[in-house]
């Protein structure tokens, strides 16, 4: 008679549980480094605000960076585009149409920030908001 033996199931190794609780530590500790790194910020009013021209250069560099992230957009979306003319599986063309959403979507939120940022600030009395213009257009 052969005796039938147990054997212990090694422990899964659950990767989403894993990255969800990495991603949880990650924003708990840039959470806690913008509380402690801004308080000392908050305490000189409006320091960017007194400098000669840094508000025209950081307004200047947010349209610059939303204009190439724009033309980024148009850049994935044509290479989707073609990309999606050449593929023949139906996964694939899959990928790419949910890779052209989150292009879109990336748009999207690049071009709200600015605008909402400026609009939020200036209603919670933040002093960038008063003089740093972040709409792209």
């Amino acid at each position: 008679m052969s005796e039938s033996r147990r054997v212990a199931a090694a422990p899964r190794f659950d990767t989403a549980s894993v990255w969800r609780r990495l991603s949880r530590q990650i924003a708990f500790g840039c959470l806690f480094l913008a509380v402690v790194l801004v308080e000392p910020v908050t305490a000189q009013d409006s320091i960017v605000c007194e400098a000669e021209q840094l508000p025209d250069m950081i307004s200047g560099f947010f349209q610059i960076t939303t204009a190439i992230g724009l033309v980024g957009l148009v850049v994935v979306w044509q290479a989707d585009s073609l990309a999606e003319m050449f593929t023949m599986s139906p996964d694939q063309k899959k990928g790419l149409k949910q890779h052209k959403r989150t292009a879109l979507k990336s748009a999207v939120i690049l071009l709200v920030l600015g605008p909402l940022y400026t609009v939020a600030g200036s209603a919670m009395g933040l002093p960038l908001a008063d003089c740093v213009d972040l709409v792209p257009w």
